[in-house]
């Protein structure tokens, strides 16, 4: 009678230990809640497959998140990035998918607010001077305005979503450099000037991100050898649609910003 007493409470313990170790190991595997937070270069835009129902945001299933999402299987997935969106779009219409339950936040946002696509569009149709100077105004924009704008958008992600890991993605140069002989259109100064002012808009979000606990993705190494005038182009250069010009292409969505949020997520 004793022994089947022992035995009984044997049974029951290792039961017990059995049980709370696959329950253990069921929530470690717990499939990831992700949320694609901020602009064109998180929406896809330039990268072609635009789901329909995305209208101007141009959303598109060639995305980085949307192929992450495709290939991790997230038990949750709000694609919310928004084409031409700043960082007053994210806090105001973006944030209402995250909770405490969102294990994943990525985002790009900062562009916009320094104006880079204007000074984008200046730089093609105007001079070296005029060129630089609209870039020195981005420049100045990036270093006194947009830290504060930052801020604001990674701490309301941060208390929205307490439990997630937020990696915040940044910008790759556009031009590859030095640039040869046979790339036509914008001189070499302006090229070297549209990518240190890239360098500055990386360098701001790189540091207000860390100063959040947030993971900075720099995917200038992912397009290196792969931006415009390279041959092998990551980046479109001016196309029709204009809105698709100067955004990456479905392969550097693939080969460039994917590997950077897989090294991080």
């Amino acid at each position: 009678m004793r022994l089947r007493r022992s035995l009984s409470a044997v049974f029951v313990l290792v039961s017990a230990l059995v049980v709370g170790l696959l329950g253990a190991g069921t929530a470690q595997a717990a499939a990831p809640v992700y949320v694609a937070l901020g602009d064109s270069y998180s929406s896809g835009n330039g990268a072609g497959s635009y789901i329909s129902s995305s209208g101007d945001c141009h959303r598109s299933n060639n995305a980085f998140p949307a192929r992450w999402a495709a290939a991790n299987s997230p038990s949750g997935f709000a694609f919310v990035a928004c084409s031409g969106a700043v960082t007053t779009d994210v806090l105001n219409n973006q944030l209402g998918s995250l909770n405490s339950s969102t294990t994943l936040v990525s985002i790009t946002i900062g562009g916009n607010d320094a104006g880079f696509a204007d000074a984008m569009t200046t730089c093609v149709t105007g001079s070296d001077s005029t060129c630089l100077s609209r870039l020195n105004t981005s420049r100045t924009y990036i270093n006194n305005t947009l830290p504060g704008r930052l801020d604001a958008v990674y701490s309301a992600v941060r208390s929205r979503a307490p439990n997630a890991r937020v990696v915040v993605l940044g910008y790759p140069h556009m031009y590859i450099e030095p640039s040869p002989w046979y790339c036509l259109g914008l001189s070499n100064t302006k090229r070297e000037a549209i990518n240190d002012t890239s360098d500055a808009l990386n360098s701001v979000i790189s540091a207000r991100a860390a100063a959040h606990g947030f993971r900075f993705g720099d995917v200038r190494p992912t397009f290196n050898d792969h931006e415009l005038c390279s041959g092998d182009d990551y980046l479109h250069d001016v196309r029709i649609p204009v809105w698709e010009s100067y955004h990456p292409t479905s392969v550097g969505h693939a080969n460039g910003y994917l590997p950077v949020l897989n090294a991080n997520d």
